[in-house]
């Protein structure tokens, strides 16, 4: 490839900049394949191009019309259009059922029931203690994890970035002028930019928290996966195991057979104290938990010194932006916090969420983009 060719598929990445600025969630990895799909390709023809992008960079429906938004106002001229061949029918996405339910499907109307009732199973399968399900639901729910999409927090970086709205840059005001020969011209103005702020998940996975850990380390593969560069998780039980880097790898079968062959103390007993201070020493005040957003999955069952557990919250506390626990507990009917490592926690974390259901993991990643 010539110097040329690469630094014209290098400008494509600020395509993909573009793309993210506008909500689509475009990771390095998408991005990669992107610029090397390029390569393939005709990059003067704007129909290659755009397909290029398009199969590569959106993940989910809802991106398309972001995508098309950016296509156009980032190439200009008009977005190509699918073509169909003269007989092909548009195909009708259905949401299949957990339990096939028998019945007549003859186009006319009459599997409509069975479609509703589908529909109906996943969306109480949201809410259902993920304790409680059967081998059938968890594989549903599996999928239902992988199609999560996570948005980090993000806090003000030292840089400014060019705005319709904000402060007026008086340096480049006034470059304008010069260049207009010294008439006035409309005020250049800028804003302060924001960067991803970094996400750490410490998970309990002591034998009182088994029926959740699966899943669990599932949805913290796919926050790694959406973010790999400014998410960390670590395993909590007896002794403390970094898992980030077993959980970036791409698919999550393989991800998680790694993150169990690093954990050696899986469904034993729980030091949250201990697992904590060993976090904070080697890795939290170094540098992993200043002004990160940490989220502490565990029932609080504390087997060791609970004046200890409280002492190193209190530490992690004032070197993070955010602390947030989640018990899975604390969504049932009646639950109150008396567990020793829960009562001590709380006047050290920003806010108790539960984490028993797909829902609540929901809700869990608002309120880590919003931290």
């Amino acid at each position: 490839m010539t110097t040329a060719a690469h630094g014209t598929l290098v400008g494509f990445a600020g395509f993909t900049r573009a793309l993210a600025e506008s909500g689509m969630p475009v990771t390095p990895d998408a991005t990669d394949t992107y610029v090397r799909a390029l390569g393939e390709l005709d990059i003067g023809d704007p129909v290659q191009v755009y397909w290029a992008g398009r199969a590569t960079l959106c993940r989910d429906p809802d991106d398309l019309p972001r995508y098309d938004a950016a296509f156009r106002s980032w190439f200009g001229g008009a977005v190509p259009s699918v073509s169909r061949t003269r007989g092909q029918r548009t195909r009708t996405a259905r949401i299949a059922a957990l339990t096939r339910t028998p019945g007549p499907v003859d186009g006319t109307g009459e599997d409509a029931p069975q479609l509703q009732v589908a529909a109906t199973d996943t969306e109480m399968l949201r809410h259902r203690d993920i304790a409680e399900l059967t081998p059938a639901e968890r594989a549903h729910l599996t999928e239902m994890l992988t199609r999560l999409r996570p948005r980090p927090p993000v806090r003000a970086a030292a840089r400014r970035r060019p705005s319709r709205a904000g402060q007026v840059d008086a340096r480049r005001t006034l470059r304008a002028m010069l260049a207009a020969g010294g008439e006035a011209v409309r005020p250049v103005r800028h804003r302060r930019a924001t960067r991803p702020r970094r996400v750490v998940l410490l998970i309990d996975v002591s034998g009182s928290m088994a029926p959740y850990a699966d899943a669990l380390l599932r949805f913290a593969h796919v926050v790694t996966r959406y973010h790999p560069g400014g998410t960390e998780v670590f395993s909590l039980g007896t002794r403390m195991t970094r898992l980030s880097r077993a959980l970036r790898a791409r698919d999550p079968e393989h991800a998680l057979a790694a993150a169990a062959r690093t954990v050696p103390d899986w469904a034993g007993g729980t030091r949250l104290g201990d697992t904590l201070r060993a976090f904070l020493d080697r890795w939290g005040r170094r540098g992993l938990a200043r002004g990160a957003v940490v989220v502490i999955f565990s029932d609080g069952w504390e087997r060791g010194d609970a004046v200890l557990l409280g002492e190193q919250l209190a530490q992690l506390r004032r070197l993070a932006h955010a602390v947030l626990w989640v018990n899975p507990h604390a969504g049932h009917a009646g639950y109150e916090p008396i567990q020793s490592g829960i009562s001590v926690a709380l006047p050290h974390i920003d806010r108790l969420l539960a984490g028993h259901s797909l829902a609540t993991l929901e809700t869990l990643l608002e309120e880590v983009h919003r931290a």
